[in-house]
C-alpha cells in the first residue's frame, strides 16, 4: 500500500506543479475537506480546482522531502498519508521555502484512490 499511496501523491502533485487540472480534479474526492493552518477550511470541490487554477497554476511548485512519507491502513477505507514538502512561489523568489507537515487521507473507491481530506500545515 505504501508504494501505492506514494505513487498517488506523484501522480498528484505533478499535476500540481504543470496545471493539470483535470488530474488533480479527477483525484479530489466530490466530499473533499481541504484544511489549510493558515487558510482554514474548505469543503468545496469547485472552489479547491478554482483557487489552484487562480493562485497556484504558473506560480507555485511543490516538492516532496525525500523519504519522509508515511503510510498506514485504515481497514476497509483506504490510508493516511503523513509527510514533509516545501513550495516554491515563483511570484515571491525570495521568500524561504521551510519543510512543512502535510497528512492526506486517501479512500479506495472501485479499484481508484481518491483524496477525501488534506492537511496543510505550514
Amino acid at each position: 500500500m505504501h508504494n501505492q499511496i506514494v505513487k498517488m501523491d506523484s501522480i498528484f502533485f505533478n499535476a500540481y506543479n504543470t496545471c493539470d487540472i483535470q488530474t488533480q480534479t479527477d483525484m479530489l474526492s466530490n466530499d473533499i475537506e481541504f484544511f489549510y493552518d493558515k487558510g482554514g477550511v474548505s469543503t468545496s470541490k469547485s472552489d479547491i480546482v478554482a483557487s489552484t487554477k487562480k493562485n497556484i497554476c504558473g506560480k507555485v511548485t511543490r516538492t516532496l522531502i525525500k523519504g519522509s512519507i508515511e503510510v498506514y491502513p485504515i481497514h476497509q477505507y483506504g490510508a493516511v498519508e503523513i509527510g514533509y514538502h516545501k513550495f516554491f512561489n515563483n511570484q515571491e523568489p525570495d521568500a524561504k521555502s521551510i519543510p512543512s507537515k502535510f497528512i492526506t487521507i486517501w479512500k479506495k473507491e472501485h479499484n481508484k484512490w481518491l483524496m477525501t481530506k488534506v492537511i496543510s500545515l505550514h
